[in-house]
């Protein structure tokens, strides 16, 4: 099933077994097993595992704000701008980062979870062979800037289909909340609720009529949680179901 999410901080990735496929709103990559990636923080994403998930098992560090602050200030690392525009960042194998990954496995106890006493050891290894291999990786993980004020307008069309609340789409923006609400009303004419229900069936009905694509197909794809919320505000907008606009193009 298709997921998505508000990435609030860098994200390192190793997948043990099976596959999962990313999207940011712009590019689609896949990660099979014996893949690393790292995913930028402060970014929306939606993502799905491959072969309905099939004995996945990820490997993820999540590196807060603070310890990284700590670990620059610790090893004076000065960061440069961020040359990386896609939200994951895909992690060439290495013997060294692979000697990591064993050297992880007594102290392993889940997804996301080491032996206390290790963690922040093993979070400051992980970081020293990362920036070892790839050091441009530094402007990835020592960018502390607050997302700056966006044009809203443009950011709301390309990513309208993210599930995600107001407070999220409005920090993505560089907004306060009131802040994102008020220039949205001046932009678009109605609240961003509204707006982005409208939208989001406004772009499904284009798929079905014209595209031929089954409602099944597109419902989570366009920011709706379930088929049936997706049937019941389709058709109060349109005065039908997906499913029966479906059967009268026979799809």
């Amino acid at each position: 099933m298709l997921k998505e999410q508000f990435v609030p901080d860098t994200v390192f990735m190793y997948v043990s077994k099976g596959a999962l496929q990313t999207y940011d709103g712009n590019k689609r990559m896949i990660f099979r097993a014996g893949e690393y990636g790292m995913a930028q923080k402060n970014r929306l994403v939606k993502y799905e595992l491959v072969d309905n998930g099939a004995s996945f098992e990820p490997v993820i560090f999540c590196f807060g704000e603070s310890f990284l602050q700590a670990f620059k200030n610790k090893h004076q690392i000065e960061a440069k701008r961020n040359p990386f525009r896609d939200t994951f960042i895909r992690i060439p194998s290495t013997p060294l980062i692979n000697s990591f990954m064993d050297s992880i496995k007594p102290y392993y106890k889940g997804v996301m979870e080491l032996e206390e006493e290790f963690e922040d050891l093993k979070y400051e290894e992980l970081l020293i062979i990362l920036l070892k291999e790839r050091p441009e990786l530094a402007e990835v993980l020592f960018d502390f800037r607050k997302p700056g004020k966006i044009d809203l307008e443009k950011f709301m069309i390309k990513n309208f289909t993210f599930n995600v609340n107001m407070d999220q789409f409005a920090t993505l923006t560089g907004r306060s909340l009131s802040a994102f609400k008020r220039d949205f009303k001046e932009i678009f004419g109605e609240s961003p609720s509204r707006w982005l229900v409208r939208k989001r069936l406004t772009e499904a009905y284009f798929l079905i009529d014209k595209k031929s694509k089954k409602p099944n197909d597109i419902y989570l794809d366009l920011g709706f949680e379930s088929l049936s919320h997706f049937s019941v505000a389709f058709k109060r907008q349109f005065g039908q179901t997906p499913t029966q606009l479906a059967m009268d193009n026979n799809i």
